[in-house]
């Protein structure tokens, strides 16, 4: 089993995204501001779906990882922490997610 985690990642992505973009996918995606990254993170999520319509385990984990790694370089784009995300999913999990639902404002 991996030690390697999200926020592991997402120091990936910090330094990456320093880069310069002939060197960098992180940072190709992040040159001309996060439009780029949260298209290619839509195409991934998509492609997680479809994946995951078939029995093909080995392309949803590849899906997932590659949901994963584009939902963190647009955060990191947009300047959110994964930690504020996380602290927002603790939030959320401190209740039952029928009650968090009718606790929005519609």
């Amino acid at each position: 089993m991996s030690d390697f985690t999200l926020t592991d990642l997402e120091a990936t992505v910090r330094v990456r995204a320093m880069a310069a973009p002939e060197n960098s996918y992180t940072a190709k995606l992040l040159k001309d501001g996060v439009t780029r990254a949260a298209k290619k993170f839509g195409e991934e999520a998509v492609e997680l779906v479809i994946a995951s319509l078939g029995d093909d385990r080995s392309e949803i984990i590849k899906e997932s990882a590659d949901v994963l790694y584009h939902m963190l370089v647009v955060l990191h784009g947009s300047k959110v922490q994964l930690s504020e995300v996380m602290a927002e999913l603790a939030y959320r999990t401190s209740q039952t997610g029928l009650a968090e639902k009718a606790s929005r404002k519609m």
